[in-house]
Formats: C-alpha cells, structure tokens, sequence
C-alpha cells in the first residue's frame, strides 16, 4: 500500500503544481469542484486505459506523452501571459474545455502507471482510485495555495498564472514531474 500511495504522490504533483496556476487567476467555489472532478477523473482513467493497451504501449508511450503534455500546458501558460488582463471585478474561474486539455495533458504520461501498478499486485481499480483522490487533494491544496499567492499578485494574477503553467510544462517535457 505504501508503494501505491508513493505512485499517487508522484502522478499528482503535476496536478498540484498546474493547480496553483490555476489558482493564481482566481478560483470560486464551483472552479474547485469543477478541477478536481476533472483531475481526479483523467488521473483515474489514465491508468486504467495503459493497463489496457498493454505494456509495450503504455511504456513507450512515456516519453512522448510527457511531451507532449509539456508543450500543451506550455501553449496553455503563454497563451494566458499574452492575452489582455481581465477585468479583476470579473468572476474567476476556468473555461470546462481548458481545465479539460489540462487534465488530458496533466495525465497522458500516467499510462505506463496502469502497467506499474499490475506489477505491484495492487487491484487495479483500487489503485485508480486512490490515485484519484491523491490527485484530487493535491489539486485543491494547489488551488487554496495558488488563490492566494493570486490575491497577493493582483491584477498581474493570470500572467502569473500563465508562467506557473509554462513552467509546469516545462517541468514535465524535462521529466521532472
């Protein structure tokens, strides 16, 4: 068990990570529900669909997705640091289709876990499951955290944001997270 949870440790501090840049622009109520259900879902499902498809698959689908991933939350954050600042009387939050291509990116080198975790005896369903809601905890800690680093950077919050998010790609495409 503690094997597994170490693995879920290790698949959410991305999710962490771009949920304080996400944080950062400002969250509301419904934004916290709406990241961690999205999360916690691709960081369940990911797994289960490697350990469908198999080992060979999902093991040298690592390196690629890990890029991949990297350079669509690299996009995301320059895109963020780019575009006009909003009007910080706006109501915060994040579009459904962004926080969805984060989750997919944030989650696409967690294929090859689905493969680990049948080496682990673990059942897989039970260890999807605690992966997401590892997932889902980090992320809401990540958003607290980067509501209020957000707070404190004002109007500059999305730009910040932005940077965080490139900065978690990077991150990733480098094989850190």
């Amino acid at each position: 068990m503690l094997a597994l949870l170490l693995v879920a440790v290790s698949a959410g501090l991305s999710n962490l990570a771009a949920s304080l840049g996400i944080g950062v622009a400002g969250v509301t109520a419904a934004t916290r529900l709406r990241v961690g259900l999205v999360f916690g879902a691709f960081e369940a499902a990911m797994p289960l669909i490697g350990l469908v498809i198999g080992s060979g698959l999902a093991s040298g689908a690592g390196q690629w997705a890990r890029w991949a991933g990297g350079a669509v939350l690299i996009g995301m954050g320059a895109l963020a640091i780019l575009r006009p600042s909003r009007d910080p009387a706006a109501p915060a939050g994040v579009s459904l289709g962004r926080l969805l291509l984060s989750g997919l990116a944030l989650s696409l080198d967690n294929l090859a876990i689905g493969f680990a975790l049948g080496t682990l005896h673990v059942p897989i369903l039970v260890g999807a499951l605690v992966i997401a809601a590892v997932s889902v905890a980090m992320s809401l800690v990540g958003l607290e955290i980067g509501s209020r680093v957000g707070a404190a950077a004002g109007r500059r919050g999305e730009q910040v944001s932005g940077v965080i998010l490139a900065g978690v790609g990077a991150a990733m495409a480098a094989g850190l997270l």
